[in-house]
């Protein structure tokens, strides 16, 4: 099932909606068109009007979050990082970074870039609240000075919540960027993520006595310290190693004209879990277990390898570092990688092979 659809692109970088967006939207308008003032328009009399108002704000709002997100990312492609993608969902936006720099100072410019432009907008808004406010005689409508200061205010929030430095937040990062200064980026990572933990639980410890939103926010946010801590680990400590030390150079291929039934009687006996599709020297596509699940039992002897093998085939060159493969991996959610040197397939790196290495070298 896809859950989030593009919408269109800034600076090149593709803009997403998640389905959680779509349904945390109408929660927003509902609580805007509720609550009295000055963080709601329950005081609007006709109805419409008040959700009308309550919905412009909600877009607004996330307007404002998109831009943050812009923040970010034009600092990273500044330092030459690449970005997949910038979603909006339940809880704001994410960037979808290739990776984040470990130059203490370009992750903090990263990390400052967002709430930075969240005070901007909030400071622009409250500037041009009380400009217009000046002008309120000549308004036979004043709403309009409410909705631009409910998205100035929300924005100061907005920027100064972020600055907390609870990890994986941009504060945490702020704060991993300073200790990465004067120690490895690994213990940084997880000294920043034991901080971002414990205000996780100062924050769920809150929201059990105040608000039960903090207690979801706080969930999110201890998940995403220990997994930052966990990928930065794995990042590093495969950092400088070269593919064609952990690969399996054992490579068996087998032709795309073979039936998928004896496909799977050869899985059986070689106990691999996929395989190269080689026809005359040429590389054809990859076919794997899933691709034989694909196909009913009583039907394997009639369908061939060339009809459920992928054709889109990622490699790797035998000489790169071994986290660019689990990048490639874990980016395009494929079980295993075809390793290349001079153009010649030389070995298969599975997630089984990554995760095998990973514990050799943490041990």
């Amino acid at each position: 099932m896809k859950v989030s659809f593009q919408i269109g692109k800034i600076m090149g970088i593709p803009i997403k909606l998640h389905i959680t967006f779509l349904l945390i939207l109408p929660v927003f308008a509902l609580i805007f068109a509720n609550n009295p003032a000055p963080y709601g328009f329950s005081n609007v009399s006709e109805v419409s009007t008040r959700y009308i108002l309550a919905f412009a704000t909600t877009l607004l709002l996330f307007s404002s979050v998109l831009l943050h997100e812009i923040g970010h990312s034009y600092f990273a492609k500044k330092f030459g990082v690449k970005i997949d993608s910038i979603t909006l969902m339940l809880f704001g936006g994410v960037a979808s970074m290739e990776e984040i720099p470990q130059n203490p100072a370009q992750e903090a410019k990263m990390a400052v870039a967002g709430p930075m432009t969240s005070f901007v907008i909030g400071a622009i808004c409250l500037i041009f609240n009380n400009v217009l406010s000046d002008l309120q005689p000549f308004f036979s409508d004043t709403n309009i000075f409410h909705v631009i200061w409910l998205i100035g205010y929300i924005n100061l929030i907005v920027g100064v919540f972020n600055l907390l430095p609870a990890f994986p937040m941009d504060g945490g990062r702020i704060l991993r960027a300073w200790y990465a200064i004067n120690m490895p980026y690994v213990k940084a990572t997880q000294k920043a993520a034991q901080i971002g933990k414990m205000f996780a639980i100062m924050m769920a410890v809150l929201g059990v006595l105040a608000n039960p939103w903090l207690i979801l926010i706080a969930f999110f946010i201890y998940i995403g310290a220990t997994e930052e801590a966990r990928t930065t680990t794995v990042s590093v400590v495969l950092e400088k190693v070269p593919v064609r030390k952990i690969m399996s150079s054992n490579i068996i291929s087998v032709q795309s004209s073979m039936t998928v039934d004896d496909l799977s009687k050869l899985m059986f006996e070689k106990k691999h879990m996929g395989y190269p599709v080689i026809d005359d020297n040429s590389l054809k596509g990859i076919v794997t277990f899933t691709d034989v699940l694909t196909v009913p039992t009583q039907e394997r002897a009639n369908v061939l390898v060339s009809d459920v093998m992928t054709k889109d085939v990622f490699t790797i060159s035998a000489d790169a570092d071994s986290s660019e493969a689990l990048k490639i991996i874990s980016t395009q959610n494929i079980g295993r990688i075809l390793v290349t040197d001079n153009n010649s397939i030389v070995g298969i790196l599975s997630r089984t092979d990554l995760v095998r290495a990973l514990q050799l070298l943490s041990e």
